[in-house]
């Protein structure tokens, strides 16, 4: 047995339970789940029944864990876009857990432009720790931080200051001295690349955070009513029209709010700003994520936020959420690229037509009918090329889908979107002109079935508290949730025929609101 064994042992026999637990206080009803990709990644370590592999805890429910406080700790190999590492944390999300990381860490470090924004306010603090130390005859260096901890002790108090922004169980933060010293680049740490000396590290660092969490800073500053509306003007399926816009600067004037179009090539200026309202498509992977992640750090009030966009933009997130708690959605599996095996069955299970889905599709993309098991092999092979998961749903075809909007927990409009013309969805890409989307209709929400209304907003709920476009679909009795929009679509003509300006009067009214809360420093 290894040194590092031996100390897992004595971690294990001396402090578990204590150790698995975050909060003495409900020990009883705690319980930590540690994750890794393969099982082999713990062998240098005392065995525990804490341990699961990404593929057990992606399968499992949650049955064993009703008012079970759940701290779940990925170390996976890789948290890459929608490969495991990322999916057990966003599925942790979804459960209630409490992960590092989380899908917005996860997120954040994929891009310098991202957490470099972060990093602005830790030069100083870096060149006092390193000014007098043994590193200051080199030009840089990179340091390993295990749960915020490092054995030099000159670096401990950065340790932690990053490890407060960037939760993460491993990191990897590169130095470099160009004219004083700075953080030139940080990422993701692997369990299973550690050597020997850095796995006492690491199991010393576990054993310390299972008894201690720093808090999360709090958001800076506060400022006046100034509303920037992010856009591009050549989308083609934008969430707003250039008359909805139009209509926002409109109405914002009065009420006291200088609302601002603003483009990508605008990011340097957000500050500038009070809030920021987001009318572009979204999504983690491109300029709106970091557009909200930067308004959010410099205190603005922001629409979509970063958090509602991460959780909107992930089917299977939704899945999860809506499964665990029990809320209305058509039969759904997940299908693993690892498992084949499992795409024999799903037909039998689910029946033909049936509908693959990637997880991160908007507006109909990424998402397939399949008529039998031979187009199903083929739209997998297709789709596996870019998620190492699939959802599998059941064919429900109604003639149009219902559109609940919900801002900060209430309903706002309600729309039917009819299918597009000679096609099972609301939007036809292979169409032209305006076949390309259904008609649409737009009702007072009291008008609209109180189950669908109902649901939406339950489901909404479960996001957040921002502005949300639960689409769902009704035949008979029965409500199903498809999808929730962080951004949903607010048109000129179209949600907005039944309220007009009134439609944009709640939106912008809400932020003002929300600014004066925070004015006065409370919680919205």
């Amino acid at each position: 047995m290894s040194a590092v064994q031996g100390h897992w042992r004595e971690v294990s026999e001396q402090t578990l339970p204590a150790a698995t637990y975050l909060n003495d206080a409900v020990r009883t009803s705690s319980q930590l789940i540690i994750i890794v990709e393969r099982k082999e990644d713990w062998a240098s370590y005392f065995p525990s029944e804490d341990i699961v592999t990404a593929q057990e805890y992606l399968e499992q429910t949650r049955d064993n864990e009703q008012g079970k406080r759940v701290q779940v700790i990925n170390l996976c190999r890789s948290y890459k876009y929608l490969g495991h590492g990322y999916y057990c944390s966003l599925l942790a999300e979804a459960r209630g857990h409490k992960v590092i990381p989380s899908v917005r860490t996860i997120s954040e470090l994929t891009r310098k432009s991202l957490y470099g924004l972060a990093l602005d306010d830790l030069d100083k603090p870096l060149e006092k720790a390193l000014s007098n130390h043994l590193y200051s005859d080199t030009e840089g260096f990179t340091l390993t931080l295990y749960f915020g901890k490092t054995n030099i002790e000159p670096l401990q108090d950065l340790a932690r200051q990053l490890f407060e922004v960037f939760p993460c169980p491993i990191l990897l933060v590169e130095f470099r001295r160009t004219n004083g010293w700075h953080i030139e680049g940080i990422k993701f740490g692997a369990l299973h690349k550690l050597r020997e000396d850095q796995e006492d590290q690491f199991a010393n660092s576990l054993d310390s955070f299972s008894r201690k969490i720093w808090r999360v800073p709090r958001s800076r500053r506060l400022a006046r009513y100034d509303l920037a509306i992010l856009h591009d003007p050549q989308e083609a399926l934008p969430p707003s029209n250039a008359k909805a816009l139009d209509n926002f600067v409109r109405v914002g004037k009065t009420l006291g709010i200088d609302v601002e179009l603003i483009e990508r090539k605008d990011y340097a200026r957000i500050a500038e700003y009070d809030g920021l309202l987001i009318r572009e498509t979204t999504s983690v992977d491109n300029h709106t994520y970091r557009f909200a992640k930067k308004a959010e750090s410099e205190g603005l009030v922001v629409m979509d936020d970063p958090t509602s966009i991460l959780r909107c933009t992930n089917k299977v997130y939704l899945t999860d959420l809506l499964k665990s708690h029990q809320l209305g959605m058509p039969a759904t599996e997940i299908l693993y690229k690892e498992r084949p095996e499992d795409f024999e069955r799903v037909g039998e299970r689910l029946g033909f037509p049936l509908v693959l889905k990637i997880p991160d599709g908007c507006f109909s993309r990424g998402v397939i009918k399949v008529e039998s098991q031979q187009a199903l092999l083929e739209a997998t092979a297709e789709l596996f090329e870019h998620s190492v998961l699939l959802l599998a749903q059941e064919f429900f075809y109604t003639e149009y889908d219902w559109r609940i909007g919900v801002l900060n927990r209430k309903p706002i409009f309600a729309c039917q979107y009819f299918m597009s013309k000679g096609h099972w969805q609301i939007y036809n890409h292979k169409a032209k002109g305006q076949d390309i989307n259904g008609e649409c209709r737009t009702l007072a929400v009291h008008e609209a079935p109180r189950a669908v209304v109902e649901l939406a907003v339950k489901t909404a709920n479960l996001i957040g508290d921002g502005l949300y476009g639960v689409d769902l679909k009704q035949s008979g009795d029965k409500v199903v949730v498809i999808e929730v929009n962080d951004n949903p679509n607010m048109d000129a003509g179209i949600e907005d025929a039944y309220l007009q300006d009134d439609l944009y009067s709640l939106v912008l009214e809400e932020f003002v609101r929300r600014l004066e809360l925070k004015r006065r420093g409370q919680a919205w």
